[in-house]
């Protein structure tokens, strides 16, 4: 299986920061905005944002949230191996606050679409904006587009886009497989 590097840790790094700086371009303190990453990877996307938002830019206090799609998902029940759950961590109320979905890749939308039915157990939002380290813009099924992008990506046929992260594959990179 062939892959081509698209994204070096350096430029990871990069476009990471300039997502950070968006994001306080339009949330100012975050007192009234919240992060949400979408397990499993917006998860490492989220706290690596969150970390340079604090450490970097002294932004206090972001409430971060790890939420699992996993039984909202319209597939849920059409693959040959179950799917396996993941933990979702959200120890505040979302209510009349801006949530701010991060994932590592917007592909088909389906899992956004998801991630807009599970948060509302936990209240309602008045604002819902996504964050996407990497936008395969000629894949979606469904009209939903980021706020934030880090990088844009024509896959094409059956070309993958892999994330890798260094918490999890020791490495930060992104590849087309």
């Amino acid at each position: 299986m062939s892959h081509k590097i698209l994204l070096t840790a350096r430029e990871v790094d990069i476009i990471l920061h300039r997502l950070a700086c968006q994001l306080i371009e339009k949330h100012l303190d975050f007192s009234e905005t919240v992060l949400i990453g979408i397990q499993p990877r917006g998860s490492f996307v989220a706290r690596r944002i969150k970390q340079i938002l604090e450490d970097e830019y002294n932004v206090p206090q972001i409430e971060l949230g790890l939420l699992d799609i996993t039984f909202f998902r319209d597939d849920f029940r059409r693959g040959d191996k179950p799917l396996e759950a993941n933990k979702t961590e959200i120890n505040f109320i979302v209510e009349n606050k801006k949530v701010i979905f991060i994932d590592d890749v917007l592909y088909t939308g389906r899992s956004i679409r998801s991630a807009l039915t599970a948060i509302q157990s936990f209240g309602r939002p008045s604002e819902i904006e996504l964050l996407v380290l990497i936008d395969r813009r000629f894949s979606r099924h469904l009209p939903i587009q980021p706020d934030y992008r880090g990088r844009q990506v024509d896959a094409i046929n059956n070309e993958k886009v892999r994330v890798s992260w260094k918490e999890n594959e020791g490495e930060d990179s992104v590849y087309i497989v």
